[in-house]
C-alpha cells in the first residue's frame, strides 16, 4: 500500500506533534524546581521516553507506506498544534499545567485526523489508539499532581 497525500499529511502532523512532546517534555525535565520535583522529574522521562517511541513507530509506519517523515526542527517548529515551551526556570506547577496542555494537544491532533487515517489504513489508526491510550493516561497521572480532593472522608464516613 502506498500512503495518499491526505494520509501523509495527517501521519506528518502527528509526528510533528510527538518530536514536539518529546522536546517539550526534556525541556521541562531540565528546567522545573519545586514541590514534588523528583516525582515529576523522572516521570517527565517516561513521557518523554514514549513520546520518542510514538514517533519513531509513526515515521516508520510513513515509510512502510511509501511516504516521507519530516522530523527537521524547521519543520516541527513550524507545525506543531503544541503551544511554545517557555524558556527557564519553571514550577512544579506550571510545568504540570504545560505538559498536559502538550499531550491533550498532541491527543487533539490524533483524534482530528483518526477518521481520515482509519478510512484509508486500519492498522495506522491501531497506532494511533494506542498512543491516545497512553498519552491521556500520562496526562491523567501527571494532572494528579496539582488537583486537590473535592471532599474529605472523615472516618466515620469510612464505617
Amino acid at each position: 500500500m502506498k500512503a495518499s497525500p491526505t494520509l501523509t499529511n495527517n501521519l506528518q502532523a502527528v509526528l510533528a506533534d510527538l518530536i514536539e512532546l518529546h522536546i517539550q517534555g526534556k525541556q521541562a525535565h531540565w528546567n522545573i524546581v519545586g514541590t514534588n520535583f523528583r516525582d515529576l522529574h523522572l516521570q517527565l522521562d517516561e513521557i518523554v521516553d514514549a513520546a520518542r517511541q510514538f514517533a519513531d513507530d509513526t515515521a516508520e509506519r510513513m515509510r512502510a507506506l511509501h511516504a516521507l517523515p519530516d522530523g527537521r526542527s524547521a519543520t516541527v517548529s513550524g507545525s506543531t498544534s503544541l503551544a511554545q515551551f517557555p524558556e527557564g526556570l519553571i514550577s512544579t506547577k506550571d510545568a504540570i499545567e504545560r505538559i498536559v496542555a502538550a499531550m491533550e494537544a498532541a491527543v487533539g491532533t490524533m483524534r482530528k485526523v483518526h477518521d481520515e487515517v482509519d478510512e484509508e489504513d486500519p492498522t495506522s489508526a491501531d497506532l494511533l489508539h494506542e498512543f491516545i491510550a497512553r498519552l491521556e493516561q500520562f496526562a491523567w497521572m501527571v494532572q494528579a499532581e496539582n488537583m486537590k480532593p473535592t471532599a474529605s472522608v472523615t472516618t466515620a464516613d469510612a464505617k
